[in-house]
């Protein structure tokens, strides 16, 4: 397996064989205090949240430190593609501006707010022992211990990633010491968080470093409330070298997810197509990067163009609407949920669209009925025109297309429907040819009725 030999995709972002004996993970208990998980836990190698739901993670990065006024509508445009999560670049101050803790509580507000699970990670770390001006994992920690009252109470909510790729190909050696004694202090600390650590080596661990120890960090949580996240860049250029890595961890029921991943890099093309199968047929979590905004000669791993939701590039197309992707495979948090069935919209729904049309533009009026017996709160609705038509403007809604698919998602105004309830919303748009009516409509995942 080739070593990455350039800096991974956040830091170049900045400047635009079983596991060794350890105590089974599975039967390792948390500490008497925290048996009854107060947000997202860890159990039997999987991520359950707060209403011991499993939950598996299906979105990206979004680079808050470098582009903090996109923030806002950034996770908006993501949950409106089907994403149920986002990882947020933060930083501790030492290579880049502070974020600051009423930021971060800001962030947090906005992730519940988009109904969107929310991974925080300092960034400062990237590529420690190699990287000039890098920090250590304590470092990262004491930038944690800063902000912790705002992160008190979201356990529910929030994932607290300790540093982004806290070592390149130097000096990794102390990887496993570092992240034990980083965990140690957070939950001395009172962290009840769920907790990722990064892999070494630019977070792709091709010295097998967190592979080979990742039971040790585990057990050595008094919470057992750890995940462990690999990036797989060039060094996971094959299918058989993705799967082998990410089977070791499954098999040994420890917590994993891919924390970074894209289509392309300067240190070799990824298989990205095996990352989002292999993660779909284990049930493991990824976060693809990046939303936008990326430099240093990988501006190709930017989804959308310039911020822009309605230009997604060809790697924003396959993540999100390709195969294995966000829009097929993601499940919102039960949290998120006022109803019994997850995300579902509890029982049933009608949707009736009006249509007026004027040949080469048209008006849509789109009444969403709840028949089922559970008010649904925060909701998409999927269908796709009939023909060439092309969304301009949207009322009471916020809606994005790709190519003839639609997903229109709630504003904070609309985010109810009452159980028997309705709300509305409209667009306009253009068309070549004939305009028509969708054939079908789904809201939250869930087939509904015309009328």
């Amino acid at each position: 397996m080739r070593r990455r030999l350039a800096t991974a995709a956040g830091a170049l972002l900045a400047i635009a064989a079983s596991l060794l004996a350890a105590p089974s993970p599975a039967q390792a208990q948390p500490r008497a205090e925290t048996q009854a998980a107060p947000g997202f836990h860890v159990s039997d190698g999987r991520l359950l949240d707060a209403n011991g739901k499993d939950f598996v993670l299906r979105g990206v990065n979004h680079a808050h430190a470098w582009y903090p006024t996109r923030t806002p509508q950034a996770l908006k445009d993501i949950k409106a593609l089907g994403a149920n999560s986002v990882r947020v670049v933060l930083a501790t101050g030492d290579r880049w501006t502070r974020t600051e803790a009423a930021d971060v509580a800001a962030i947090v507000t906005e992730c519940k707010r988009n109904r969107l699970v929310c991974v925080l990670e300092a960034h400062d770390t990237t590529g420690y022992g190699e990287q000039a001006g890098a920090v250590s994992l304590a470092r990262a920690v004491d930038y944690w211990l800063s902000i912790k009252d705002v992160l008190r109470g979201q356990e529910k909510y929030v994932v607290v990633n300790l540093g982004n790729e806290p070592y390149g190909n130097s000096g990794y050696g102390t990887w496993t010491s570092d992240t034990q004694n980083a965990i140690a202090r957070l939950r001395d600390a009172g962290f009840g968080h769920t907790l990722m650590v990064d892999a070494p080596n630019w977070g792709q661990d091709w010295t097998f470093t967190m592979r080979d120890n990742a039971g040790k960090v585990f057990a050595a949580d008094p919470d057992r409330n750890t995940v462990f996240s690999i990036h797989m860049y060039g060094v996971f250029d094959t299918a058989t070298e993705v799967n082998d890595y990410l089977n070791r961890f499954t098999s040994q029921r420890l917590p994993i997810v891919v924390g970074e991943f894209g289509n392309d890099h300067s240190d070799g093309n990824p298989d990205e197509d095996a990352i989002m199968a292999a993660a779909q047929r284990l049930g493991i979590g990824y976060l693809g990067w990046s939303w936008s905004g990326n430099g240093g000669g990988v501006e190709y791993l930017d989804m959308a163009t310039d911020f822009d939701a309605s230009r997604l590039s060809t790697w924003g197309r396959r993540i999100f609407d390709g195969s294995d992707g966000i829009r097929q495979t993601a499940r919102e948090a039960s949290v998120f949920t006022s109803g019994p069935d997850d995300g579902s919209t509890g029982g049933g729904c009608a949707v009736s669209y009006r249509l007026s049309d004027w040949g080469n533009w048209f008006n849509a009026d789109v009444t969403i009925r709840n028949t089922g017996t559970t008010a649904v709160k925060g909701w998409r609705l999927d269908f796709a025109f009939p023909g060439d038509q092309r969304l301009n403007q949207t009322w009471n809604a916020r809606a994005t297309q790709q190519g003839t698919q639609v997903r229109a998602a709630n504003e904070s105004w609309t985010e109810t429907i009452p159980a028997g309830g309705t709300v509305s919303f409209g667009f306009n748009g253009s068309s070549a040819g004939t305009n028509g009516v969708p054939a079908s409509f789904a809201l939250n995942g869930t087939s509904c009725t015309t009328s």
